[in-house]
């Protein structure tokens, strides 16, 4: 895990950003930003753009249009893997693990490097994930959906990560997987930042600081999460909830 950045400092930079999917022009401006005091969370209905968002700031979709600047860097036309290796994790919505090879294998494979620093960080992922020591020798493929996901997140902590894009972790998951998902997520937003994708509105609410709503693909309402728990018209208007 990277060192704890600076407080206020907005350690990503969407300015009015563009991605088209084929014909489809889905982010259509989208501006926001990512505070290094903040759990950041993109939410909104399905089909409003978010998983494109973290793709788009990953770089596995071209902006056609618009800046991203993360630590005072423009990346949006970088490669995912120059992203990678600038401080940037990723977990995916569909978790991308290898399910023919070990959970040891999947984290030895997401290593940028292997040294004394990856070593500690893979000691103090595994004190957070218990279950992924229990399964170290098994294949990956075995794991529950819980698990999997912890895998997935721990393979995108084990380097050193300044900033976390985390895609609907808690897609599918039973309640009490989701809870431990929000204690992992608070521990690791103490050494990274953290821009989470989530439908599921309660962990949003338990992990989220700030938050962007987003409809067909810009930002229609943010603000701090605490006046959105208590906000049941705008709630109900772009969540359905």
């Amino acid at each position: 895990m990277a060192e704890e950045p600076n407080l206020n400092e907005a350690i990503l930079t969407v300015e009015d950003t563009h991605t088209f999917i084929g014909h489809h022009h889905i982010l259509q401006g989208l501006s926001f930003e990512a505070r290094a005091d903040a759990v950041t969370v993109l939410i909104g209905r399905n089909g409003a753009g978010k998983s494109t968002a973290l793709r788009t700031v990953m770089g596995l979709l071209p902006a056609s249009q618009g800046t991203i600047i993360y630590n005072g860097q423009e990346i949006q036309n970088k490669k995912p893997y120059e992203i990678a290796r600038m401080g940037i994790g990723f977990v995916p919505e569909d978790m991308g693990i290898f399910a023919n090879l070990t959970v040891e294998e999947n984290m030895r494979v997401a290593m940028l490097i292997e040294d004394e620093a990856t070593g500690q960080r893979l000691e103090q992922t595994l004190d957070m994930f218990r279950d992924l020591k229990n399964f170290w020798r098994a294949q990956a493929g075995i794991l529950s959906g819980g698990q999997k996901q912890m895998l997935a997140i721990a393979r995108a902590i084990v380097n050193q990560t300044s900033l976390l894009l985390i895609d609907e972790p808690s897609k599918g998951l039973a309640p009490i997987i989701v809870d431990a998902l929000i204690e992992a997520i608070n521990q690791i937003k103490m050494h990274s930042v953290v821009v989470l994708v989530e439908q599921n509105f309660y962990m949003a609410s338990c992990v989220g600081d700030h938050f962007y709503i987003l409809d067909d693909g810009m930002v229609v309402h943010d603000g701090n999460m605490v006046d959105l728990v208590d906000d049941d018209e705008l709630k109900s208007r772009y969540l359905g909830i």
